[in-house]
């Protein structure tokens, strides 16, 4: 592998982490992981990476945007994206991959960064919500609606990543 397709590898594997990181805030992370394994597919020629597991990937990642657009329709409490969330999410998530990457290695980075960063921002959001009178508060029942939604798109996102980095390395 020369060092240019090094560089791409690296920059193919951040922008799938950051499509996780984006599927925490309720951002398409998915589409955006879609697209970094589509270019991917585009430039190594689809030799790694054939069109039915492309085809996979953009019926899952639509699913995943449907399934969350829904749950917001349904008035579900979305964490604001601040500062003080993006630093939560980010320690969390790098927490997260620190402690879980020596029990489960490749999985534990992936599964880390989601776990890690879904707590960092519960820690971030809950926080927050304490500081605000209490009907401005978010209900219980809203936040866990907050947790499930963003657990489930991050487990959608993670299912893609292992998928797409399964036929890369197989």
């Amino acid at each position: 592998m020369s060092s240019f397709a090094a560089a791409g590898f690296v920059v193919f594997i951040i922008i799938l982490f950051i499509g996780i990181y984006l599927s925490l805030f309720g951002l398409p992370g998915t589409v955006v992981i879609f697209l970094d394994v589509l270019l991917y597919a585009m430039l190594t020629g689809f030799e790694q990476v054939s069109w039915k597991v492309l085809l996979f990937l953009f019926v899952f990642s639509i699913f995943a945007e449907a399934l969350d657009f829904w749950a917001g329709y349904r008035h579900a409490h979305e964490t604001p994206v601040n500062g003080k969330s993006l630093r939560g999410a980010l320690i969390g998530a790098m927490a997260g991959m620190i402690l879980l990457t020596p029990l489960f290695q490749g999985p534990g980075i992936w599964g880390g960064f989601l776990l890690g960063g879904l707590a960092g921002l519960l820690i971030a959001e809950s926080r927050r919500q304490a500081r605000l009178k209490i009907p401005q508060q978010a209900g219980i029942r809203d936040f866990f609606t907050m947790i499930c939604r963003k657990t489930v798109k991050g487990v959608f996102a993670l299912v893609m990543i292992f998928v797409s980095l399964s036929n890369i390395y197989s």
